[in-house]
């Protein structure tokens, strides 16, 4: 079973992708901070975060450096409710796979974990 971390601290938006993305069949964990998301890439080795750029205290960049420093192989998919530009391309040049902006269409973030999972 493949396993996923969300990162956010929006409550809603992690209850959502929980939900749905564990009806298709993947073990899920949430983080509201980039403590709690360290930790759980540490233990649990998930094959997937989706992690918000946003984020008090550790920024989504920060974040995934330490993810990166941490776990490389482990692959990310940034989210973020801001077009900044700048801060997509950065994460981009740090490892993340892709982006969405919120919000998103659940559909085409379903098919790009299964597309991105199928080959891990």
């Amino acid at each position: 079973m493949k396993k996923i971390l969300v990162v956010d601290d929006q409550y809603g938006i992690r209850v959502l992708l929980n939900e749905i993305l564990q009806k298709d069949g993947y073990q899920m964990y949430q983080a509201a901070n980039g403590v709690q998301a360290l930790t759980i890439v540490e233990e649990n080795e998930p094959d997937l975060v989706l992690l918000d750029m946003k984020i008090p205290g550790m920024d989504g960049l920060e974040i995934l450096r330490r993810i990166k420093d941490i776990k490389p192989h482990i692959d990310v998919i940034m989210m973020t409710a801001y077009g900044e530009l700048n801060m997509i391309n950065e994460a981009m040049s740090l490892g993340a796979i892709t982006h969405f902006a919120k919000p998103f269409d659940i559909d085409d973030v379903r098919k790009v974990i299964k597309e991105n999972l199928a080959t891990v």
